[in-house]
């Protein structure tokens, strides 16, 4: 083979060769834009089920908190009712005790 037909054979090679490493160096990028947005989506399924199971905690929470609140509140009213009782009760005791008192003064005078 005549020389400049070997060189424009190893010419030909080069351009092959520099075509086959600008379509790997491309697929190359594709394959890493690929990566980065399946990232970006598996980053952002992430975060939106962390933010999902936040807020259904917070529900259980809030469910919780008001359970014992509705609680608190059922013990006060209990807790009110025996103490009026209580004061009712005291209160016929002391009238009946100041109706004696009286009565006793009252006849202590005449």
């Amino acid at each position: 083979m005549p020389r400049p037909e070997v060189l424009d054979r190893i010419k030909e090679a080069e351009r092959e060769a520099d075509e086959i490493v600008e379509e790997a160096e491309a697929d190359r990028e594709e394959r890493i834009a690929e990566a980065r947005q399946k990232a970006d989506e598996i980053r952002d399924e992430a975060r939106q089920e962390a933010d999902e199971r936040e807020e259904e905690r917070l529900a259980e929470a809030r469910e919780g908190i008001e359970a014992r609140r509705q609680e608190i509140v059922e013990e006060g009213e209990a807790e009110r009712e025996r103490l009026v009782e209580e004061a009712e009760a005291d209160m016929d005791e002391a009238v009946e005790y100041a109706l004696e008192r009286f009565e006793e003064a009252v006849n202590a005078q005449t």
